[in-house]
């Protein structure tokens, strides 16, 4: 079989709204891509129909692969066990509650053509967020670098691009929390 090139993992918590039409312009932008995608929904543990949306959605599509928790491990966790279960000589991150536009990702794509081995969507604007946690998120980055040595570009959420390069690396490491 042809091998996979692009792998999306999408984390869900309690995304039943959303599951169907993030699938919809999902396949839409992958089905346009130059190589054979999968989609890997991890649901942590979700208490409304989210996992029985995802089950019906990959019984129906051989590209969507479903990974369900028993309970609620956390986002980061549902992330790592997406990347870690992912086939893709790329691999993208991204959230199910759309604030994260499928379609961008032929632009994550075409910077990966160029040779970066890891590339973040920037948010302009934060969708449907108030002025407290637009604010605490723009204190979280800038916090966050003044105390680190290792300078995290502002404004990015979990919408990114990794090289099968990079995933390997993050793939040995121990950590559980990977922010």
């Amino acid at each position: 079989p042809e091998k996979i090139k692009y792998s999306v993992v999408i984390p869900v918590y309690n995304e039943e709204e959303n599951i169907p039409i993030l699938y919809e312009r999902l396949s839409t932008v992958l089905d346009g891509m130059d190589g054979r995608s999968e989609i890997i929904f991890v649901d942590d543990g979700s208490s409304d129909k989210t996992w029985e949306l995802i089950e019906e959605i990959s019984s129906e599509d051989t590209g969507v692969r479903a990974i369900s928790f028993a309970r609620n491990f956390g986002h980061q966790i549902a992330i790592t066990a997406g990347i870690n279960n992912s086939s893709g000589e790329a691999v993208i991150t991204m959230d199910a509650d759309l604030q994260d536009p499928p379609e961008v990702i032929p632009d994550l794509v075409e910077k990966w053509k160029q040779d970066y081995e890891i590339v973040y969507a920037v948010r302009k604007k934060r969708k449907g967020e108030n002025f407290i946690k637009r604010g605490l998120a723009w204190l979280f980055y800038r916090f966050i670098n003044r105390i680190s040595s290792v300078d995290i570009p502002l404004d990015v959420g979990d919408f990114r691009l990794m090289d099968r390069k990079v995933v390997n690396v993050l793939k040995n490491l121990d950590e559980h929390y990977r922010f």
